[in-house]
């Protein structure tokens, strides 16, 4: 181990933490003119942020909850989310099919109506009932389910969007360290003496106004064992799990599926060849950052989908699974379907700042974030206000390619089709996929030569863009949060990107690691 360094860093604030609510918060906090430093153990959303079911919701099962705050502040986020990254967002429209031995018509009436209006829309349509006779949504499920009833929310590439908070955080000033722990933090009258560690030994001493725990799943146990302050909210763990299989069925929707234990699935277009399936809720005991699909949350899945589809979804068929811990407020619900999703940020300024982050769900990151600053603001004396509602995320403006914003959706095709018109030596598949993993950005990485081809639409200019722009250091980093092309390739181009990615950046510098301190 590497004794700390003699010029420790002196910032505003220390966010420990880099999934989406830590970077949210950085991005925030930098764009009002505050030095930020972000120390993320691992990879950006190596864990919980990655391990969602990618939907930007209001969250229609929580009505039943009383949640209508939540749902309130959930929806609100929607319009403004999608407009901020057309590329990694977009609206789905999801079907319900009704089973009458599930909750009555009247009930998903008016929880529908509640949903529509909750909270303003400009862009998702409302909801309506079909016919599931006629519907193309009704050809894949049981001839039973002859009516459903279809709502707007919305779909997030949800790595993607932590790294592009990220980005837009070290745009505005921060410094981004991932890989790097804060294994020590001591609380003085007015700063924090912290002591960061990064993946090879090397120390380091931080100096910061101020503290956010935004460590997730790991918040109370980071206070508890390296921040040495009381822990005072309670976190309930819970694990949720997803399976993905081949695709079962053809159009655009997605589903939701009420299942007799009262609890929802959601059936969900996934990559163009896969059906993603999920969520469990299951109390996680073991080790935070170990949480792994067990045979019974497969078979648990399996069985509520094949409730419904008329080709039943089978373990044999599942592809790949991921899951994740969900940090939740304790609040004392028996059932962990029940459990809030809301959040709670507790300051504590008795000496310098602490923030703590309980809690939350990755549509209401940007709010969250926004408060979060809003609460630092007085013990920092931070000046400018709010200011994201209205701000696109880094590749989110296309409009140096398509002119004036209309639609998110509608601007994004048309922001493909310009793509595709100035690069026609590119596949059409290619093209979307740059499209929508980097929006306005893909027109700069597309300036540099291309390289050798390391797997199927894979090259090294790529590789090269996500390892300088996007800290990412590792296959796993590329294939699976970064994109998912290790679903489209197999156990052998999985191989040759590890191998290419193992000897090529081992030599190349670490902006990630290495960041000027100054």
């Amino acid at each position: 181990m590497t004794a700390p360094s003699s010029a420790p860093l002196a910032c505003d604030v220390l966010v420990v933490g880099g999934g989406i609510n830590g970077a949210g918060i950085a991005r925030d906090l930098a764009g009002r003119g505050l030095s930020v430093v972000v120390a993320e153990k691992d990879d950006l959303a190596s864990h919980t942020s990655s391990s969602s079911t990618k939907l930007i919701h209001g969250g229609l099962r929580y009505l039943e909850y009383y949640e209508f705050a939540l749902v309130r502040k959930a929806l609100a986020e929607r319009e403004v989310l999608l407009k901020s990254a057309p590329h990694i967002m977009w609206p789905l429209r999801f079907v319900m099919p009704h089973d009458p031995g599930m909750r009555p018509v009247w009930m998903i009436r008016a929880g529908l109506f509640l949903y529509d209006h909750l909270a303003r829309r400009e862009v998702l349509p409302g909801s309506t009932t079909v016919d599931l006779r006629s519907h193309p949504a009704g050809a894949p499920l049981k001839p039973r389910f002859r009516k459903g009833f279809v709502y707007s929310d919305g779909w997030v590439d949800d790595a993607r969007l932590v790294v592009l908070n990220a980005l837009d955080a070290k745009a505005h000033g921060a410094t981004v360290l991932t890989r790097t722990a804060c294994v020590d933090a001591r609380r003085g009258a007015s700063e924090w003496q912290a002591t960061l560690q990064s993946g090879d030994g090397t120390r380091r001493a931080v100096t910061a106004r101020a503290l956010v725990n935004a460590a997730g799943p790991w918040a109370a146990q980071f206070l508890a064992e390296h921040a040495h302050a009381p822990r005072a909210k309670a976190l309930r763990l819970v694990k949720g799990s997803h399976i993905v299989v081949p695709r079962m069925f053809e159009h655009d929707n997605a589903y939701i599926f009420q299942n007799p234990d009262k609890r929802i699935i959601f059936a969900i277009p996934y990559e163009g060849e896969f059906t993603l399936i999920g969520t469990t809720d299951v109390e996680h005991r073991g080790a935070i950052g170990a949480a792994h699909i067990d045979q019974d949350e497969i078979a648990y899945l399996c069985e509520q989908a094949s409730r419904y589809f008329a080709r039943p979804v089978q373990p044999d068929d599942v592809v790949w699974t991921y899951s994740g811990v969900r940090p939740l407020l304790d609040d004392d619900s028996g059932d962990p379907a029940a459990v809030t999703r809301d959040y709670a940020l507790e300051l504590d300024s008795a000496q310098a700042p602490l923030l703590n982050v309980w809690g939350g769900k990755i549509t209401t990151f940007r709010k969250l974030a926004e408060e979060a600053a809003d609460l630092l603001a007085a013990p920092l004396r931070i000046a400018r206000g709010a200011w994201t509602e209205g701000a696109f995320l880094p590749g989110g403006d296309l409009g140096a390619t398509i002119g004036a914003p209309q639609r998110p959706d509608t601007d994004f095709s048309r922001f493909v089709q310009a793509l595709a018109l100035a690069h026609p030596e590119l596949s059409t598949p290619l093209v979307r996929r740059l499209a929508r993993a980097y929006g306005s950005r893909a027109v700069e990485l597309l300036k540099h030569p291309r390289g050798a081809e390391v797997a199927p639409g894979l090259y090294e200019s790529e590789l090269n863009f996500l390892h300088d722009e996007e800290w990412a250091r590792s296959a796993d980093d590329v294939l699976w949060r970064r994109s998912k092309l290790g679903l489209h390739y197999d156990e052998h181009q999985r191989a040759a990107v590890d191998a290419w990615c193992r000897v090529q950046w081992r030599e190349r510098a670490a902006p990630a690691t290495e960041t000027s301190w100054n």
